[in-house]
């Protein structure tokens, strides 16, 4: 993949075929946990009659889906009150169905824009911004799979399992960053 260039209210960059099914794979691969994530919601009647929808209470208990779906409130993990605990249940209920919405979103908007075959791809400004979103949601998840920390050198020995999805956590680096710089340049 080129680097991303901005042309007036455009953004355009080629991907060649097999950088598309990684990204798209992954991307999907995101789709389809947080849309299992949706169908886990359970069924409220009271959000029925009034029109406000509700989701689970507890986080997730998948380290991906638990990145992707962190807490609305932060718990004093030592010993957190009933209220704290109650709070996060109501703030987590209240506030993910907007958050799965917004990701599954961008997630969608990535997969109609990224050619399948690879070829030229031209988003307009939203679309760029849902395409950074949805990146971020991917280089999360790759990221909490292979237990990414600030300490981890740029390359893993080659018998290190996670050698190969770190040289691709990089390159989703370098997409995002390249993204950026061309949306920062008018």
């Amino acid at each position: 993949m080129k680097p991303w260039k901005r042309k007036g209210d455009l953004v355009h960059a080629d991907i060649d075929r097999q950088e598309a099914a990684v990204l798209r794979g992954l991307v999907s691969q995101i789709d389809d946990m947080l849309r299992a994530r949706i169908e886990e919601t359970p069924q409220d009647e009271l959000a029925e009659l009034t029109g406000i929808r509700t989701g689970p209470s507890t986080s997730p208990d998948d380290p991906i889906l638990s990145r992707l779906l962190p807490d609305f409130h932060r718990l004093d993990d030592d010993n957190p009150s009933k209220a704290d605990l109650d709070s996060a249940a109501v703030l987590r209920s209240l506030h993910e169905p907007t958050l799965l919405d917004l990701k599954t979103g961008v997630a969608a908007v990535v997969l109609e824009t990224c050619p399948m075959y690879g070829g030229g791809i031209r988003l307009s400004l939203e679309q760029a911004d849902a395409w950074l979103s949805a990146l971020n949601d991917v280089r999360l998840a790759l990221g909490t799979a292979i237990e990414v920390t600030e300490d981890m050198p740029d390359e893993l020995p080659d018998d290190d399992p996670r050698s190969p999805h770190l040289s691709v956590y990089h390159w989703l680096t370098w997409v995002q960053e390249s993204m950026v710089q061309a949306l920062s340049t008018p």
